[in-house]
Parts: C-alpha cells; structure tokens; sequence
C-alpha cells in the first residue's frame, strides 16, 4: 500500500484484540491511565490505539473508548489529512512534516523516548480547527510486544501567545532597523532634510505599531480602528524602497521595484498594508544568496490590486504544504513561524484581501497578496 512516511500496514483484527487483552490486563499501563492528567494514549507498533484515558475520549468527544481502538492517532483526532492515501495516518504528504508522526515512528525506530511539537488542522463540529499539541513517546516492551505510550498537550493557547508576543518584536525591529540605520546617516550628513523627514515617518510608523499590539494584546480584532488613506501604488513602493535602502536583510542584494504602475489609487490602512509587504520581502530576502535579487510586482485585476513578492529559491514541497498553519515552523523555539503567520493574520483578516503563493525549481518562489481597491 502506497505510503509517503509510515508503513501503511495493520494489524489483523485478531492480532489488534489481543494486543488490547495484553494492554488491558497490565496493571502497570493501567495504573499509568488513570493516574497521570494530560491526554494519554497506547499505540502498538503499527501506531494503532490500543488505549486511551478518559481525558483523551473527554477531549475529542468520544463516549465509549471502543470508538478509537484501532484507529490511528490522526483518525482517532480528526485530522485533515488522516484520509488523503488509503494507509491513512501516517502515509500522506503531510505525515512527513507533523510533529506527532515523526514522535511516534522515530520512538519505534531508535526505541528510545522522542519528543516533539505537533501543529495540526483538525475537523470539529463540522469546522477545521488548528490545535497545537507537545508530544512525548515512551516505548515499552511487554510479552514480546511493543508498545508506545503516547502522551499529548495541548498547547495551542500558549502557542499563540508566544506567536503574538513573537510577531510584536519582530516587526517593531524591523521598523526600528530602518530608524537606527536611518539616524546612522543622519549622523554623518547633516542639514540632509529628506532623511529627517524619513525618520519623522518611520517614528509615526513605529507609534502605529504599538497602537496595533494593543489590540492584539486584547485578542479582539473589532477593538482596533483601522484609518483609511487614499494612496497610490507609487506612494507604496516609495515607503518599500525606503524601508529596505539601508535594511541589514537586503545587504549585498538588490530589491527590484516595478517600472510601471498600474495608474490606480487604493483606500486601505496604509500601516497594516506596510505590515504585510515588508514581511513578504523579508523572507525573500533571507531566502536569497549575496548577489541576489528580490523583484516586487503590482498588477490591477478587476476590482483588487495585486502585489507579487519574487526570490529564485524555492520552498521545499513538504513545507509548502504548512507553510500558512498557524504554529508551524522549521526553527526552534516556540512562537516561531512570524513571517507568514503576519501576512494572512493582517492580509487577510484585518484587510480582507487574499494571500497565496507559488513554488518551483524553475520558476522560483512568488507570494502574492491581492487587496481590494477599497479595503473599508
């Protein structure tokens, strides 16, 4: 059976019934169930549920732990993508990247405890939620069986608040990278009034910034009132090749901006807009060897103005699959995955545009943000 990541097999149902007898009668394992808090479950070596504690069933929604057993942790959670190959949890693409699949198999693999962070998309009440889960796997041996002690917990609420926390600092350095390089010149030029002037704008800018954390802080959107300006695309790019004249991201690479405009106006909260489109260069940059180039792009289609952010690197297929899930990432540490986690958070929810991107070997990476020409 095709498979991207874990063997697909199970057991026979004779061999899963006895599996559950030898579970069920251990006093140890037992003991281990009703004793611990937190989300407890026993796979066998096919990753298939032999055992679950009451928080788990509580949890997910299950009366009766018949429900699960047999099932693989993907299936028993509602995963989004436990059903996308025939082997179902732990078989698909996006098996390669989930924090949970990878505890589990490398527990079985190298026998020895793992421990990872599992970001998933998951189906409840008839919606796709993100949750975000600490794993840790345990592997036991009992009666010539093994068997894995999968503990989980949830951690979705702190994730997002170290995400938020996260993103506060990130961008707010990237403003004041901009003002300290800025101030630098100054230094050394004096009686230069454009630069004054420019730092006079990144301080307003750096204001507006706080202002938007607060309201993050809150958690409610509907709190923070966004100020709508009618701005053209070229104030736009101006305000973008400004910020990145002296920005450390672009040292020893070039920012293209677009020749020609589109001869167009647009109505938006000119910070938030900002927000976005610096992080969308940002991480071409950082995605961009010395030499390299980073091209900006803006086209009219129909009643939306689309902007296009290009670096020639492409993203690796298994995290484009998650590069948009809230807590994903590749880097360590918690509250990681800033960059984009911003783009759709503002682009998307406060501007009510749209934020997609496309990538390849050949054609390099595009992020493309599509913003109505009248966002109030």
């Amino acid at each position: 059976m095709k498979t991207y990541f874990a063997p697909a097999e199970r057991c026979t149902d004779e061999e899963l019934q006895e599996e559950i007898r030898l579970v069920s009668c251990n006093p140890v394992i037992d003991g281990l169930m009703k004793s611990l808090s937190g989300l407890i479950a026993v796979l066998d070596e096919h990753r298939q549920v032999l055992a679950v504690n009451d928080a788990m069933l509580k949890l997910l929604g299950y009366a009766d732990a018949n429900e699960v057993l047999g099932l693989r942790p993907g299936e028993m959670l509602h995963c989004v993508h436990a059903q996308e190959e025939p082997g179902g949890c732990g078989t698909t693409k996006s098996c390669l990247t989930c924090g949970a699949a990878i505890a589990i198999v490398a527990g079985l693999e190298k026998n020895t405890p793992q421990e990872r962070i599992c970001a998933a998309t998951v189906m409840k009440d008839g919606q796709e939620i993100e949750i975000c889960f600490q794993v840790r796997s345990y592997p036991i041996k009992y009666e010539n069986h093994r068997f894995l002690l999968l503990f989980l917990q949830d951690i979705t609420n702190q994730q997002a608040w170290a995400s938020l926390e996260r993103l506060f600092f990130h961008d707010i350095n990237n403003i004041l990278t901009g003002l300290v390089c800025t101030a630098d010149l100054l230094s050394q030029e004096e009686g230069e009034h454009n630069r004054v002037k420019r730092l006079q704008q990144l301080l307003l800018r750096l204001k507006k910034e706080i202002d938007i954390q607060r309201v993050l802080s809150r958690t409610k959107k509907e709190s923070y009132q966004m100020v709508f300006h009618q701005i053209t695309i070229l104030e736009v790019m101006q305000e973008l090749g400004d910020f990145f004249a002296n920005h450390p991201a672009a040292l020893g690479k070039s920012l293209i901006l677009p020749a020609a405009l589109p001869p167009v106006s647009i109505t938006t909260d000119l910070s938030l807009l900002l927000r976005v489109l610096t992080n969308m260069v940002i991480n071409a940059f950082e995605a961009t060897d010395w030499d390299g180039e980073v091209k900006i792009g803006t086209s009219r289609e129909e009643n939306n103005i689309v902007f296009t952010v290009w670096n020639d690197q492409p993203i690796p297929e298994d995290i484009r699959l998650r590069i948009f899930q809230r807590h994903f990432t590749t880097k360590p540490g918690p509250g990681r995955g800033i960059g984009t986690f911003s783009m759709k958070l503002f682009g998307e929810d406060f501007l009510k545009g749209k934020i997609d991107f496309t990538s390849s070997a050949e054609e390099g990476t595009i992020f493309r943000f599509s913003l109505p020409l009248a966002s109030a």
